[in-house]
């Protein structure tokens, strides 16, 4: 995650950070990301089944789902793990986390447990009861996708009456008093819609959004084509940071972000540099805190049969199963080369990625991205948009 709003609009500090040790266990939910010890946010895919049939979902879900889902007690016997190692944060996702009813339940089992719960939602089936259930067991943060305006979001999301519910949804947890933010995939089929999006941001009093890049995984891949092109991605970018700006100019800041393209954090900076910002030097702090891309390192996935993957999105690769193995214990077994590569991806990607001078604050970028298009796992990134000029290999061209 590139934090838009806390380095170009200064909201956070290097020194906010410094403050708690960057340990995990102690820093709060927005300073994560610059946390040394990088103990892995887990993203648990609890369920398979969804409601919606959205055209770019990475876990493929359906309205069926999978008939090897973990249990109930098997969910909370993960929970014990995950807490006694120190992950920080469980994200609950799917398909749709609340066709499980037992949610609440694993939730509020997270909580008692000492982790942040977090979900991540379609937002339809966050009812007003629902959402004062999720109050109470004290979720920290339900994210809620819309990728565009009414009618561009129902075309994503293959059914009609999806962007009411969403907005039901998020209405619903602002009256109960939950965090509530939104979550956005760019392409070039709703990039258009990005600044009605910043409207109904401040419209709705919405606190915090995180655009993501489209990385090409499970229906996705199928998109490939339909992702910006790198002086698309500059234009779009740049947008987003204007508009983050103006709000705060306007003294109604949000917290925005963008996910799944750590080009982004040099890209803020060489601008801040380029409009002789004092802060610039306390930005690139910031990104060598960050690290850039984490997968099998700072964030891990676990899907609904318990399977480990590096990250949401490599659901191809399996590095064991919590059903045999503890996940403490198949995340920090190292004798599995590519989890001891991802452990430090720099030393192994190649081409541009590997003589990039900004390689400590990307970590070579999104290695499934690179993967799908090349076919090598450690090619460079596809969709990095930086000029080799801009990352310093202009004169070895």
């Amino acid at each position: 995650m590139i934090g838009i709003s806390k380095l170009y609009c200064g909201t956070v500090e290097p020194s906010d950070a410094l403050r708690y040790g960057r340990h995990s266990g102690k820093l709060p939910s927005h300073l994560l990301q610059f946390s040394a010890d990088k103990k892995p946010v887990v993203v648990w895919n609890a369920t398979r089944r969804c409601n919606l049939k959205c055209v770019h979902c990475y876990a493929q879900a359906d309205s069926v789902g999978a008939p090897d889902e973990l249990s109930t007690a098997e969910g909370k016997k993960l929970i014990d793990d995950l807490s006694q190692f120190g992950s920080p944060v469980l994200l609950f996702s799917g398909g749709e986390p609340f066709m499980r009813p037992d949610l609440p339940e694993l939730a509020a089992y997270a909580v008692e447990k000492g982790m942040r719960a977090v979900v991540s939602t379609n937002g339809t089936l966050i009812s007003k009861d629902m959402a004062k259930v999720l109050k109470k067991i004290g979720l920290s943060y339900v994210g809620i996708s819309l990728d565009g305006m009414e009618e561009v979001n129902d075309h994503f999301r293959g059914v009609k009456g999806a962007f009411a519910g969403a907005m039901r949804g998020i209405r619903n947890c602002q009256e109960a008093g939950i965090k509530v933010g939104l979550r956005f995939t760019i392409n070039k089929l709703n990039v258009a819609e990005i600044p009605a999006i910043f409207g109904l941001l401040e419209r709705e009093e919405v606190p915090r959004i995180c655009f993501y890049h489209l990385v090409y995984a499970g229906r996705g891949s199928k998109l490939v084509e339909e992702d910006l092109a790198h002086e698309e991605t500059r234009r779009v970018v740049d947008i987003i940071i204007d508009r983050t700006a103006d709000l705060h100019r306007r003294g109604k800041p949000k917290e925005v972000l963008t996910v799944d393209n750590h080009a982004d954090g040099p890209y803020v900076y060489l601008r801040m540099v380029k409009e002789n910002s004092p802060r610039a030097a306390e930005v690139l702090e910031l990104l060598k805190m960050n690290e850039g891309n984490n997968s099998g390192r700072g964030i891990g996935c676990i899907s609904w049969d318990g399977s480990v993957h590096a990250d949401q999105f490599w659901r191809y690769y399996s590095f064991g199963n919590v059903r045999q193995r503890p996940f403490s214990e198949i995340w920090t077994d190292l004798s599995n080369p590519l989890m001891a590569a991802l452990k430090n991806k720099k030393a192994h990607v190649k081409g541009r990625c590997a003589r990039c001078k900004w390689l400590d604050i990307c970590a070579g970028n999104f290695r499934v991205r690179a993967e799908a298009v090349t076919g090598d796992i450690w090619a460079p990134d596809p969709a990095c948009y930086l000029t080799d000029k801009e990352i310093g290999i202009a004169e070895e061209a």
